[in-house]
């Protein structure tokens, strides 16, 4: 397929008439053909202006037809076969293998959604029969079903390509609710984003549904994404990037006429604890498996674990010598574009300027362009505590060891944590009473909480949660994984003492659906 270059407002493919982006290959620093010239104010109207005259007809759309619409996006993009992997692995530097992985996962979200919406339990239906006869006063028949929020802006991430992008799991989980999306690419993918977005537009159009169900653009700097938050008819966001990037979109969408939820997902180190019996039993296979985590993927993953958590001592030293000598064996990868690169060269050397901080071992050196060198630094519990640059996240493959001198204040620095995507605890049998005093602290602290694993790798599954209190996202309340993301973009209504020829499909008195209801308060079968 021949990259244009173009935005696609519904079913058009439109040049831009604003400053155009251009991907670069991070392993080489040259720039990428074609060059995408960037969308105005009147192009983010169109897009917006299509979603909303797809609204309605789509939020209404039969369960099998949105079900099979989302199954069918997935083939699309499975049918571009390499020309898609090789485009992604050429704007993102990645290893081909695991953008070969992302594609799966990318592909495994939109049908699982498609079976969410098949079951129709996020309907959430419930049903209250008229009771005419009941004292003092008779009740009304009342039915409530979940319906669509209505269009969702999208922004791609910049570390994921596919499964965070233009059909990634907010793309997916909006759809799936029945809402029309208008996605901004990130800059650092756009090949990858036209590719994807061309496949969606077919799925549109394969399926019968009104162009505006999807629309893509491109533009270089806020503008754009501004627009589109502040368009009226956009009724959600859905966003993954920096801490920055995200509180300025929420920003904009509270000082609207009419505010609007932002999901933003932003800012997480996802702490280590790492408690006294498991360090001395396994400290040298931990180490090994801390690096493994720490390095995967350069380490620019939303839940790369940027914090250790242990009390100090003999065990704790040896934990950080054996981390150090993997680490110093980890070569440097190539990060997904220069500025990602750039941005964790100045957290690296913050921390290694920061008198409360102390490298501990490095990895090794780089040998080509925009290559991330590993990074370890330990410091004492006293300075994080008193430090809140220490508590910075740096986007890449460093962390920072916290020793402690006594299990208050472990929790201290536990409760002087930001809000995290995740926590992990390493523990043995007898680290359970240390680690259960700590467990409520944590459950206010982050969305998911792991024992004796690492956080990267996020299961895509209905029990996932990818969220968390700020700054981990926007919303404690929500997830962007996981079958629950759905839930961010529905709303309730109730319809009261309505002839069942005028009531919703869900809400009829046969249940036609055949969806499960609570039924005059009970849960049937």
């Amino acid at each position: 397929m021949t990259l244009t270059g173009n935005l696609l407002i519904g079913q058009r493919s439109v040049t831009g008439n604003q400053p155009s982006i251009r991907a670069v290959d991070p392993t080489t620093n040259q720039p990428l053909e074609p060059a995408y010239p960037g969308a105005c104010g009147e192009h983010v109207a169109e897009a917006c202006a299509l979603a909303w005259a797809a609204f309605d007809s789509y939020r209404e759309t039969p369960l099998e037809q949105r079900a099979t619409f989302l199954e069918t996006i997935a083939s699309e993009i499975e049918a571009l076969g390499d020309t898609l992997i090789d485009r992604a692995v050429a704007e993102s530097g990645l290893p081909k293998a695991r953008i070969q992985g992302e594609r799966g996962r990318t592909c495994t979200q939109l049908r699982t959604f498609a079976r969410v919406v098949r079951d129709g339990e996020w309907l959430d239906v419930r049903v209250d029969n008229a009771q005419p006869e009941r004292q003092p006063l008779p009740r009304a028949d009342l039915r409530q079903r979940q319906v669509a929020l209505g269009p969702v802006a999208v922004f791609g991430a910049s570390n994921f390509p596919l499964a965070f992008s233009v059909a990634g799991g907010d793309t997916a989980s909006a759809l799936a609710a029945g809402c029309p999306v208008v996605v901004k690419a990130h800059g650092a993918h756009p090949g990858t984003s036209e590719l994807v977005g061309r496949a969606v537009a077919r799925a549109v159009q394969r399926c019968g549904l009104a162009e505006g169900v999807f629309s893509l653009l491109y533009g270089a700097g806020t503008a754009i994404g501004t627009a589109l938050v502040s368009d009226p008819r956009i009724k959600a966001v859905g966003f993954t990037g920096s801490r920055s990037g995200g509180i300025a979109l929420n920003q904009v969408a509270q000082t609207r006429p009419e505010p609007i939820p932002v999901y933003a997902e932003m800012s997480s180190i996802n702490p280590v604890f790492v408690f006294d019996a498991a360090l001395h039993n396994r400290g040298p296979a931990l180490a090994q498996s801390f690096v493994a985590s720490l390095t995967q993927g350069a380490g620019q993953f939303c839940t790369n674990p940027g914090l250790v958590i242990a009390r100090q001592g003999a065990a704790l030293q040896g934990f950080i010598e054996a981390a150090g000598e993997h680490l110093r064996q980890a070569p440097a990868q190539t990060m997904l574009t220069p500025g990602i690169f750039s941005a964790y060269e100045a957290g690296v050397a913050d921390l290694a300027g920061n008198p409360n901080a102390t490298s501990a071992a490095s990895g090794q050196p780089a040998h080509g362009p925009n290559q991330g060198q590993a990074q370890l630094f330990t410091t004492h519990a006293d300075a994080f505590l008193a430090d809140p640059a220490l508590q910075a996240e740096v986007f890449g493959a460093a962390s920072l060891v916290v020793a402690c001198a006594s299990d208050e204040q472990v929790r201290q620095v536990a409760e002087h944590l930001e809000g995290q995507l995740t926590a992990t605890l390493h523990l043995d049998e007898g680290d359970i009473e240390q680690a259960r005093g700590l467990l409520p602290i944590l459950e206010r602290k982050a969305g998911r909480l792991l024992v004796n694993g690492w956080p990267t790798g996020v299961e895509v599954c209905d029990a996932m949660v990818h969220g968390g209190p700020f700054p981990a996202t926007s919303d404690a309340r929500s997830t962007s994984v996981g079958t629950a993301a759905i839930l961010r973009f529905l709303r309730p209504v109730c319809y009261q003492d309505f002839p069942d020829a005028l009531l919703p499909t869900a809400l009829r008195q046969d249940n036609p659906l055949h969806v499960r209801r609570l039924l005059d308060g009970q849960r049937e079968a």
